[in-house]
């Protein structure tokens, strides 16, 4: 099957109706637009969704949801497999991982999380910790500290 040979099935398409040819053809007179108004006009009608000038449906309805905007919480991302990858030891806190290109800024919060291993015990110090994240530190033998932001 090739698209050059797809047809429409038998029958599926229809040719449009002929309208304005005289009173025998039944769609003479007004071409089956009734009588004058917006819609026997060419080009008439509304627009999806307008009813009459009423307040539409979909402004009578409440908004669902809340933004919280210029308050939200954006946490910079670190997995454990970039920081195995760097070979890293000791203690890290944010302002070594933006030394070592994990971060961007020390302004925002840091947030660890468990894609990837780590085998080095290292204490880690971040704003916030994934349950995987937390369980991968401890199993290498080292520690996770929470800092305030």
């Amino acid at each position: 099957m090739k698209l050059n040979t797809l047809r429409p099935s038998e029958g599926a398409v229809r040719s449009p109706k002929k309208v304005g040819r005289g009173p025998g053809s039944g769609h003479g007179g007004r071409s089956g637009r009734g009588n004058k108004g917006q819609n026997a006009r060419s080009g008439g009608g509304v627009r999806p969704g307008f009813e009459g000038g009423q307040t539409p449906l979909y402004q009578r309805l409440p908004k669902k949801g809340f933004g919280n905007g210029p308050f939200r919480v954006r946490y910079q991302v670190v997995n454990l497999g970039e920081i195995a990858k760097k070979g890293l030891e000791g203690t890290l806190d944010p302002e070594r991982m933006k030394a070592e290109g994990l971060i961007r800024s020390t302004r925002h919060p840091v947030k660890i999380l468990g894609d990837g291993e780590i085998d080095v015990p290292l204490v880690i110090r971040a704003h916030k910790f994934s349950r995987s994240a937390l369980e991968k530190i401890e199993r290498a033998g080292g520690r996770a500290e929470v800092i305030r932001c």
